[in-house]
């Protein structure tokens, strides 16, 4: 049986030094200030062996790479935590520990000047303090921490001074070691800045006669008066690589000095993904990676985005150099992944973060986290950087963009899953950075929305550690008297998914093209068109009369107004009108001389190197990524129709088969329950559904808004009890629609278990031949591997059996339960396995199913 611990009297071990401080208390942390681990040392062992008479238990975090502090004779227990893990992980092993030690445990932790070392960030080292210091002070433990004096930016002992109770200095001079107590929280001030020295007999007594204080303190290795006094790592780093780069300039090339420089700077900026890392080492430089830097606020990495971004420019810089010396030049700027840690440390949000990670807790919370983001402060450090942009950009407006670590990899394109914000920056200087606080604050907060967060479990990414990078862009375009936008922008594929007609070659790509913002051509929110481009074949539309284009031709652009403020949709005629430059003789087409135009894109497409352009610009980036690729671009058009086109965002895209997949062709004689013609993404396939599900085009169109909304959460219920069945899904215009009255308005999430997902073109007559094709919804079905294709019931070529899906019994209310007054509106049916089969043809975008005569 082990002897019944003493009465909780924490000691530093040294009588005379705990006089000095006042005593120490439970929920004290130390932090000592020295220039050489053997100081620290001298401090740890009589703390220790006072832990061991009072048979007080003591926990040693041993994960420096200096000699070891304690050993097993100590009667420490010692634990291992892994700073090279990363950041969020160290967090979690040390604080495992913590909470299974429970409360008045005492601690000693290796010196923290390791970590900033192993995460190359002095501020990630205060994080991990802040995080740390405050949980050791509620379960009334003491803790050692030891940092090197005068080794570390101030933003990261700032954090450090303001969260411990103690700091003190140790200092050595003639091999007798002094203390100056920094900061003594709640105790004397009296002892402030007083220098005592450490007698024999472990006493301490103050210093009083100048002379031996000029002497401790000249060779205590204090960095001079210059600003800043002393650099972190990314400033040694960065400076050494610079000094390279002059070199070889300067005739003196050292080839490994600049391969190491670049191996290690590359790998701070960028996020770690081995397919990545083939690209960056392939056609990044040294110049690049320095150009990042020059640019950027706060340190960590950059993001997926703006990784992307940068790999595609230097892509076509080195394999398209005629086309990349025509692409508008860029100055965009970074915030890195440090800064979006340290706002969520300081604004005490870490851990609620941190439970999002989990999948019994991730959807908790999420209300009163997104009000503390949109409320939270930012570092000074961090704003001054953030007003320098400011007034490099002037008055010029710019778009705050989401650039996560996970996004735009391979496999997990997160699109459309972050916000990104206009910032119209206009007005005075403060109202402009409240303007951009807020937007960065409204990026940060996407990060813990349900759907990101559904998304990232529908992945298997909820345990991954999702840090906000940001990249912020001057927005690309040309500046009427009031409005703001470029001519065009867009969406290329380098793969098409949806071959409409037998002449598209799925291979060439295709441009999803727009007037104006190019956020039409990501995200629908109304009824309105867009212009779809088949590279190889650009004069082939969907529509067969010049009437039936007019009738389907974008006629809403969407821009930035200077005067309001805001960003705004609006007639195209009445936001270009007072733009005289504006090329409306190759966007627009008329029927007859005196007729209205039309925004057609006839001339751009026709009469310039546009169309041969995006095609060269998809394939070399298709060839480097050895991938389908996605990107958005803007494109203004200068005199003489010439053009600059801006290269935003490039990104694997996820196509799994475009050779034509299985067989798809249905026996002749196979009696059909469904066929469509015309709108198929996804590869050829062969698929047997078990459970069909079909909202009524009739029902849903008499509901109010509201209750379509309850509608698609209906959906989303049916599709989380159909686990494991293959299920096809049908219903009335554009599934995910963000206006009701277009499509039904489900989420992903509410659809994640479907096989395959009808839209039937039956909201209205005009509702024809866009659907959904290239918004960031259909993105996600391709990533998925769902098929999508579209049913148009008054085409010839298309067909339904209405009574074979609706005379079997419904079984909506057994799966559902208290959803009978839906019954009219969604009618689910159950088929016996094998009688159904789905013949999917991509190529000649054609879909057929059939039942046995049986079972019709």
């Amino acid at each position: 049986m082990s002897p019944t611990p003493t009465p909780f009297q924490p000691s530093t071990g040294l009588p005379g030094l705990d006089a000095v401080l006042s005593g120490v208390a439970p929920g004290d942390n130390i932090v000592w200030q020295v220039q050489s681990l053997d100081e620290y040392l001298a401090l740890v062992a009589p703390y220790a062996q006072a832990a061991q008479r009072q048979r007080r238990r003591l926990i040693y975090f041993r994960f420096a790479a200096h000699a070891p502090l304690l050993d097993g004779d100590s009667g420490a227990e010692i634990h291992h935590p892994c700073a090279a893990d990363g950041f969020d992980a160290f967090v979690d092993q040390v604080h495992s520990v913590i909470e299974a030690a429970g409360p008045r445990t005492l601690y000693v932790f290796d010196c923290l000047s390791e970590l900033a070392e192993a995460w190359q960030s002095d501020r990630m080292m205060g994080n991990f303090f802040r995080l740390t210091c405050p949980r050791l002070f509620d379960l009334d433990t003491v803790t050692y921490f030891g940092v090197y004096r005068n080794t570390h930016a101030r933003s990261g002992m700032d954090m450090i001074g303001e969260t411990t109770q103690y700091l003190l200095d140790v200092f050595r001079c003639r091999e007798r070691l002094y203390i100056r107590p920094i900061k003594v929280q709640h105790r004397s001030a009296a002892v402030m800045n007083r220098i005592h020295a450490w007698e024999p007999g472990d006493r301490f007594s103050a210093v009083t006669d100048s002379g031996t204080v000029a002497e401790i303190l000249a060779g205590s290795g204090w960095p001079g008066l210059e600003d800043p006094p002393f650099v972190g790592h990314w400033q040694r780093h960065f400076a050494t690589a610079r000094t390279h780069v002059t070199m070889r300039r300067a005739g003196h090339p050292n080839p490994q000095g600049e391969a190491a420089s670049f191996d290690r700077l590359s790998r701070l900026l960028f996020p770690d993904d081995p397919a990545m890392r083939r690209l960056i080492d392939t056609y990044l430089t040294l110049e690049d990676v320095l150009a990042v830097r020059d640019r950027m606020i706060g340190i960590g990495t950059i993001g997926g985005k703006a990784l992307g971004m940068l790999l595609a420019r230097a892509i076509l810089r080195r394999d398209a150099p005629d086309l990349h010396d025509r692409l508008e030049a860029h100055d965009s700027f970074y915030v890195g992944t440090e800064v979006f840690d340290t706002f969520f440390v300081q604004n005490g949000l870490w851990w609620v973060r941190r439970r999002q990670r989990q999948r019994d807790t991730f959807l908790q919370e999420l209300d009163q986290a997104h009000e503390r983001i949109l409320c939270g402060s930012f570092p000074e450090s961090t704003l001054r950087q953030f007003e320098g942009m400011l007034d490099y950009f002037g008055e010029w407006p710019f778009i705050v963009r989401s650039s996560s670590r996970l996004e735009d990899r391979y496999g997990n394109a997160f699109a459309g899953q972050y916000d990104s914000v206009f910032c119209v920056n206009q007005g005075p200087r403060e109202r402009r950075l409240d303007e951009l606080l807020d937007a960065v604050r409204q990026v940060y907060a996407s990060t813990l929305s349900e759907q990101a967060l559904r998304y990232r479990e529908r992945r298997g990414l909820l345990e991954e550690n999702e840090q906000m990078a940001l990249l912020i862009m001057r927005v690309s375009g040309t500046a009427g008297k009031r409005h703001l936008h470029p001519h065009a922008a867009g969406v290329g594929l380098s793969v098409n998914p949806y071959p409409w007609n037998p002449r598209i070659d799925m291979r060439a790509g295709v441009v999803r093209l727009v007037a104006g913002l190019g956020t039409r051509a990501v995200d629908r929110a109304d009824d309105d068109y867009t212009r779809l481009v088949a590279l190889n074949a650009p004069e082939l539309r969907p529509e067969t009369s010049f009437g039936a284009i007019a009738r389907h031709s974008q006629r809403r652009m969407d821009a930035l107004d200077l005067e309001t403020n805001q960003v705004v949709s609006g007639p195209f005629v009445e936001l270009v009108r007072d733009q005289p430059d504006f090329p409306l003789e190759l966007f627009t087409t008329r029927d007859r001389p005196d007729g209205p135009p039309f925004l057609t894109f006839d001339g751009l497409i026709g009469q310039t190197h546009f169309v041969a352009d995006l095609r060269t610009l998809l394939a070399t980036l298709h060839a480097a990524y050895r991938n389908p690729v996605e990107t958005e671009f803007a494109l203004n058009v200068a005199a003489q129709g010439t053009y600059r086109i801006n290269l935003l965002q490039c990104r694997p895209m996820q196509v799994r088969n475009v050779d034509g997949g299985a067989t798809a062709a249905p026996p002749d004689d196979a009696p059909r329950l469904l066929a469509a013609q015309g709108a198929v993404i996804g590869p050829s396939r062969v698929i047997h559904p078990d459970r069909i599900v079909r909202v009524s085009a009739a029902a849903y169109a008499r509901l109010p808004q509201a209750d379509r909304v309850a509608v698609a959460r209906v959906v989303g219920r049916i599709n989380e009890a159909s686990r494991g069945r293959t299920l096809l899904m049908l219903g009335p215009g554009r599934w995910g629609s963000s206006d009701p009255s277009l499509g039904v308005p489900v989420r992903f999430a509410d659809i994640n278990h479907v096989a395959a997902l009808c839209e039937i073109v039956a909201m209205h007559e005009h509702l024809v031949p866009d659907v959904s094709l290239g918004t960031h919804f259909i993105n996600e079905l391709i990533e998925a591997d769902m098929l999508y294709f579209a049913l148009f019931p008054k085409r010839t070529d298309n067909y339904i059996d209405d009574p074979a899906l609706t005379d079997r019994p419904n079984r909506l209310t057994t799966l559902v339960p208290d959803t009978d007054r839906w019954n009219e509106t969604i009618h689910v049916t159950d088929w016996p396995p094998g009688v159904l089969t789905l013949y999917a043809d991509a190529e000649g975008q054609r879909v057929v199913v059939t039942a046995t005569d049986a079972q019709r």
